[in-house]
């Protein structure tokens, strides 16, 4: 009889100390779960931010790509003109006017209907056209009486003399001297300096 009430205790002991383990067991695992949800729940918002910092980045991107680009103050303009009679392009450089500044190519492009925006670019714009004629810029430099001189040569093929530079032929090496004779055709004002330099 002893043994079977020892047994009875025991089992109750071993019952009521399983028992007591789950009901300590159970609060730490309520107290844990609360922490892995929270976890989660700022994986997600922080998620959510990246996803919303991203689009706005992305929308800021964009705009910065499609606002037009417009000239600055201290821009260069370049007029360029292809003369059809004599096939010479002429190029003419300066500040840009102040009623140009901070224009788009379009607003350019109304301002010059006759020509075409080459290139455009908010510190240079080139404009090309055409002409009917000669660019008028057409030398003939040529030995007089043993000078340097120059001379225009005029739309309708005349020669005018425009300058008698003072440089002597005789010192200039002998194919030089051979070509002034005949005269040597000089196209453009900066060709022509360079020439001039050259026999200085």
């Amino acid at each position: 009889m002893n043994k079977i009430i020892v047994t009875l205790l025991a089992i109750m002991v071993m019952f009521g100390a399983i028992l007591t383990a789950v009901m300590i067991m159970k609060p730490k695992q309520k107290e844990e779960m609360p922490n892995i949800e929270t976890q989660i729940a700022e994986e997600e918002i922080l998620d959510d931010c990246t996803d919303e910092y991203e689009g706005l980045e992305l929308e800021d991107t964009i705009k910065a790509n499609t606002e037009e680009e417009k000239t600055s103050p201290n821009c260069s303009l370049t007029k360029k003109t292809y003369y059809l009679e004599c096939g010479h392009t002429k190029s003419e450089y300066m500040n840009l006017p102040q009623d140009l500044v901070n224009l788009s190519k379009e607003e350019i492009q109304e301002k010059y209907p006759e020509a075409q925006v080459e290139s455009f670019a908010s510190n240079e714009v080139v404009i090309y056209q055409e002409k009917q004629g000669s660019c008028g810029e057409h030398y003939l430099v040529k030995d007089k009486e043993g000078q340097v001189t120059i001379y225009e040569i005029l739309p309708n093929g005349e020669k005018e003399e425009l300058e008698v530079t003072g440089i002597t032929t005789e010192y200039l090496p002998e194919t030089d001297k051979i070509n002034m004779e005949k005269g040597i055709e000089v196209n453009g004002k900066q060709e022509l300096n360079q020439l001039i330099e050259d026999f200085e």
